[in-house]
């Protein structure tokens, strides 16, 4: 069994939000929203638009977004579950931000994400470059119904 859990998620459309909710109803986590300083906007999120806010984000891999919520403490965490939608093949950049941005040293991370058709592969190999100090467990793409199932699973072990 795990000592103490944190689910830090970001959604930018909910639904990544309800699967974080229901995973930390069933193992009793403590929940964090990584959410963004300016909130994103309906054309923000339009990944059609080559100018929109997310497109322009993701074509820069140094954007780190900043995050309004203030950090928690990981001390007393061994375990995070972060979880975010796919964004072009990976995690969104405001991720990053939330992963530079904590010390994550002996922490286990456990990735999950949400995708319209897009796997997780891509996105695991990110994550473990900008984090490369924690402990990295295979992820896993969710969906909102078998997110506490999957959750109490990782928790358990």
């Amino acid at each position: 069994m795990r000592k103490k859990a944190l689910i830090a998620y970001f959604s930018a459309s909910g639904v990544t939000a309800r699967a974080a909710r229901e995973m930390a109803t069933a193992t009793g986590a403590d929940l964090y929203e990584i959410r963004p300083q300016q909130p994103y906007t309906h054309a923000d999120l339009d990944w059609t638009v080559k100018t929109s806010r997310s497109t322009l984000e993701m074509q820069d891999p140094a954007c780190r977004p900043a995050i309004a919520l203030p950090l928690p403490s990981m001390a007393e965490y061994d375990t995070v579950l972060i979880g975010f939608p796919i964004w072009w093949y990976v995690e969104p950049r405001i991720v990053d931000t939330f992963l530079e941005s904590c010390d994550f040293t002996g922490k286990t991370l456990i990735p999950f994400a949400t995708s319209g058709g897009s796997g997780i592969a891509n996105a695991e190999k990110s994550l473990q470059a900008h984090c490369p100090a924690a402990k990295w467990e295979k992820g896993r793409l969710l969906s909102p119904s078998g997110a506490a199932e999957w959750a109490r699973h990782v928790l358990r072990d």
